[in-house]
């Protein structure tokens, strides 16, 4: 059972709410705002200190900065390869082919032109050095002609007989969609050893 004073209480609120709900819904948004003021005042405190103490950092990492810049800087030992990386370097610089011996690789590309039944046009070649890595690259355009399968036959042999060539580029033509033969443009691209032994 409800005590006197607690109900005699709650009656008024009903009340008062059935006689002002206008004044009582504008009561709770005045708490509504308070609490939302009174936790934005403790949320720019709180920012406030944090941003202090972000520059208060700032500040004496600058100081070490300066203190660091006025004692002499001891220069810089690159650190040295591991053993497993200069024997891969090794590897890859011994798999490239000579430079020298580009055009004996074009030829060897037109012979498997022709053992696949392919016929091809003058290719387009270009030279090329990568400073960075040390190699000298000869791209290959080639236009051929022939069945489609062919075309794929020639690609893969010639990425089988010179290793260290790659297929950048094809592309198909055909003129009617019953046409047997094909038109491809392949672009290879050789990456050569400048050096003869293979020396960096």
């Amino acid at each position: 059972m409800k005590s006197p004073a607690f109900g005699s209480l709650f009656l008024r609120l009903q009340l008062a709410l059935r006689a002002w709900p206008v004044m009582a819904v504008a009561g709770l948004l005045c708490v509504a705002c308070a609490a939302a003021l009174a936790w934005t005042v403790h949320a720019t405190t709180q920012l406030e200190g944090e941003r202090d103490a972000l520059a208060a950092a700032r500040a004496a990492r600058q100081a070490a900065l300066a203190a660091g810049a006025a004692a002499p800087a001891r220069p810089l030992a690159p650190p040295a390869l591991p053993a497993q990386a200069v024997d891969e370097l090794d590897a890859f610089y011994a798999a490239l082919g000579s430079r020298r011996y580009a055009e004996q690789q074009v030829r060897t590309l037109f012979a498997l032109a022709a053992k696949n039944g392919l016929s091809l046009s003058q290719g387009e070649y270009k030279t090329g050095y990568d400073r960075n890595a040390r190699v000298a690259t000869y791209q290959v355009n080639l236009p051929v002609k022939g069945s489609y399968g062919a075309i794929w036959q020639f690609a893969m042999g010639a990425l089988r007989a010179i290793p260290f060539a790659s297929l950048d580029d094809i592309g198909f033509r055909r003129d009617t969609i019953g046409d047997p033969v094909v038109e491809a443009r392949l672009r290879l691209t050789l990456y050569l050893k400048d050096v003869p032994g293979g020396e960096r």
